[in-house]
């Protein structure tokens, strides 16, 4: 089984741009979409000449806005959207696609923003996510969490730590706290325990050629309940996929 992750920065664009090509060259049995930026019909709209893949859409309130899709080969036996708690539903930032023998979430974690404004609500839904991940993975099937989490966790993870750390959403204490929190909840990050050392980005910004550069941040993960590492063969970060800020994360098992 291949399950891979990417923030298309507008599907609708992206397709645009030959991700329909990227999809069907990759062909993997789960994409885990974040930041379409599409009501559910318009994610349907613009992938309507996939075939072979059952497409399920949560959109934000908000038009244009956010928004996260998980394509399957196999129908799931339920979709979820959200994570119950309203005042963290209204963006479209989580799907969950329960299949027969394992959960996938996929989720688009809020930005803290421009002066950080909104780091006290990221740490809220740091907590809530958490919360709603264990209560999933007590069961009995293994929880696959992936997605755009707006987290570089170590500084390995991030080019320039010194001059962003405390000052640039995504890498202020906080959230790499949440992050810790997470993995001390049970879950492996699947790349680090493939590749603890590699020097990998999964984002850049699009100012000063910064992907020309490679200038980047890993904040693009792959995370397993405990346990579900050992059938894990490998995970992997798509660099050379293009079409997005954002390149393809992964994993086989």
């Amino acid at each position: 089984m291949k399950l891979i992750s990417f923030n298309v920065n507008g599907v609708r664009a992206t397709v645009k741009k030959g991700l329909l090509d990227t999809i069907r060259g990759l062909d993997a049995d789960i994409y885990c979409f974040q930041e379409t930026k599409a009501t559910e019909a318009q994610v349907a709209e613009a992938l309507a000449e996939l075939k072979g893949y059952h497409v399920h859409a949560n959109s934000a309130d908000r038009a244009g806005y956010s928004g996260t899709a998980i394509l399957s080969k196999e129908e799931p036996v339920r979709v979820d959207m959200g994570i119950g708690i309203a005042e963290h539903d209204t963006e479209g930032r989580v799907i969950t696609a329960t299949f027969k023998d394992h959960i996938v979430v996929c989720a688009y974690v809020p930005n803290s923003g421009e002066g950080l404004r909104r780091l006290d609500y990221r740490q809220q839904w740091d907590d809530a996510l958490r919360t709603y991940l264990s209560k999933l993975a007590s069961g009995k099937r293994p929880v696959i969490f992936t997605g755009d989490l707006n987290v570089a966790h170590q500084p390995i993870d991030i080019a320039r730590p010194k001059d962003n750390y405390n000052k640039t959403a995504g890498y202020t204490q906080v959230e790499i706290d949440g992050m810790t929190k997470l993995l001390d909840a049970g879950f492996t990050d699947t790349f680090r325990h493939f590749h603890p050392e590699a020097v990998k980005y999964s984002w850049w910004s699009f100012r000063m050629q910064a992907r020309a550069r490679n200038v980047g941040w890993r904040i693009d993960y792959v995370l397993v309940s405990k346990g579900f590492e050992q059938k894990v063969k490998d995970a992997f970060i798509l660099n050379e996929v293009m079409g997005s800020d954002h390149c393809p994360v992964g994993i086989t098992w």
